[in-house]
């Protein structure tokens, strides 16, 4: 069976490809059907004179997401989508698509979420989910050639990784456990067996809350390694999404270009070294009191306010004149289609501009008043990394605003070792990570203070009292990790059917 994405081995040659009709344009005694197979799309050119008129009628009478077979001649063609045409000289329709309801019209996000299993077969989706399989194994492929072991951590826990507020508790035979938040204490216990391991599994989150960067179900990787202070862990961290980020470029540069317009100039600044903050300094420079390349967090977002502002007004200006030209009447069909689906993205990307027109204003406010001790909220983040090109390493955090599990720094109980990268143009931490504590005593104080209950971390405590090592580790939220190199907006687009608060379906 010949698929759409090695078409490049048959050019030339005489092939059949087995599909669905993504989209359809007819002249006369043509039709050019953009044909879709899953690995990728390609125009096909169906001439009556060829076809004859009863195959020709049949194709021309199928409508949109019909199934089908075409046989026909490869050729290549740098001006179509994908680089290639097929000339078709046979087919069939397999099965119609009666009422298909989703078109190539703008339509409501909440609309394409309850058919978000059809709004899979979109382009922009299966661009999505190539660059997130993608992704997948790249992160694989890294740990598997740098000697680590992939391990599974347990999602019904009987205990919470960092308190039970936020988790979705169950019935486990009659007595209380916990979807997992984590794997982590876990991949401690596995380090400690294997050395260097990482775990990739689901998660379980039961915030509710509705942002672009919340899901209630998502996957995180969370690799753990003995020997390991929070320096080498935050070297693996950059080597690690580095070579993530740029292999995924090299694999998905069709998708995350020609279909998800992707700049790839800024992916690719993840080249340049990750500067590391301490959270101190990070907080003077999201008040606004520290420069970065002679910028301030809020002049950066004063001047991004104008800009946006601006872009707004040239959207609306070209809105009012093509709905003008509609109104007049006397264009062609086809013309007059583009100008609508032009006019209803316009209207949609206003839609976007203005609501980031609002939010700007208080992102400054937020950012002035921010209280040095206190956590990053989401807002706070986007702020921070609009001042660098690259990810950045924020590291050295407040005691009482992480996890008990993590190391103190020397000298000064009141911060600990912990590391969070935030990734570049506004999106914000994708990796959370820290040095553990080894110090048992410590640990006793740490779970007594976080009002936990310390039975059902003696197994963890084990871990201090035999042969522990120094050791550090972190998670990566793949939703996160997709969502800022597919420069999507949205998480919920980043996994094929989103669970998150609010909805379960479908």
């Amino acid at each position: 069976m010949v698929y759409i994405e090695n078409l490049q081995d048959f050019v030339g040659q005489t092939v059949t490809l087995k599909g669905w009709q993504a989209n359809m344009r007819t002249g006369k005694g043509l039709l050019f059907i953009l044909l879709r197979d899953g690995s990728g799309f390609c125009q096909c050119v169906v001439n009556e004179e060829e076809v004859g008129e009863e195959l020709f009628s049949a194709l021309k009478a199928s409508t949109l997401e019909a199934s089908m077979e075409v046989t026909g001649l490869v050729k290549a063609d740098e001006r179509q989508i994908g680089g290639y045409e097929l000339q078709v000289t046979g087919g069939t329709v397999v099965n119609e698509s009666v009422d298909y309801p989703i078109s190539n019209k703008e339509h409501g996000v909440e609309f394409l979420m309850d058919k978000r299993h059809l709004w899979l077969r979109s382009r922009k989706q299966w661009a999505l989910m190539r660059v997130r399989n993608a992704v997948s194994f790249e992160i694989h492929r890294f740990f598997q050639e740098n000697g680590f072991v992939q391990m599974d951590a347990p999602i019904l826990t009987p205990n919470a990784a960092e308190g039970t507020t936020d988790l979705f508790d169950i019935d486990f035979f009659g007595r209380p456990a916990y979807l997992s938040q984590s794997g982590q204490l876990y991949g401690e216990a596995m380090a400690m067996a294997m050395g260097r391991i990482y775990t990739f599994g689901p998660t379980f989150r039961a915030e509710k809350s509705k942002t672009r960067r919340h899901l209630s179900e998502f996957w995180m990787i969370e690799p753990e390694m003995a020997f390991y202070d929070n320096e080498k862990n935050m070297e693996l961290i950059e080597d690690f999404i580095r070579t993530v980020v740029l292999r995924v470029i090299d694999k998905c540069k069709f998708e995350l270009t020609e279909i998800l317009e992707r700049n790839l100039d800024m992916l690719r600044m993840v080249e340049k070294p990750f500067p590391r903050i301490p959270y101190t300094e990070a907080v003077k420079i999201l008040q606004g009191k520290q420069e970065v390349n002679g910028k301030t967090s809020i002049s950066i977002l004063e001047e991004e306010l104008k800009a946006t502002q601006t872009h707004i007004s040239e959207n609306q200006a070209e809105i009012t004149d093509k709905e003008s030209l509609i109104a007049a009447g006397g264009i062609k069909k086809g013309k007059l289609n583009w100008m609508k689906n032009r006019v209803a993205q316009l209207k949609a990307e206003n839609k976007d501009l203005s609501e980031q027109a609002e939010n700007i204003p208080q992102w400054i406010e937020s950012a002035r008043n921010f209280k040095d001790g206190a956590d990053f909220g989401g807002s706070d983040e986007t702020v921070l990394t609009k001042l660098f090109a690259s990810p950045i390493m924020v590291y050295n955090w407040p005691t009482k605003i992480k996890a008990f599990y993590m190391k103190e720094v020397e000298g000064n109980a009141d911060f600990v070792k912990g590391v969070d990268l935030l990734a570049p143009e506004g999106y914000g931490e994708i990796v959370g990570g820290s040095e553990r504590e080894t110090d048992i005593n410590v640990l006793l104080k740490k779970i007594e203070d976080h009002g936990l209950p310390q039975e059902v971390f003696e197994w963890y405590l084990d871990l201090r009292r035999y042969g522990s090592v120094p050791h550090a580790g972190f998670g990566l939220g793949l939703e996160r990790l997709i969502t800022w190199i597919s420069g999507t907006r949205h998480i919920r687009e980043t996994i094929p059917f989103p669970r998150m608060y609010g909805r379960a379906e479908p």
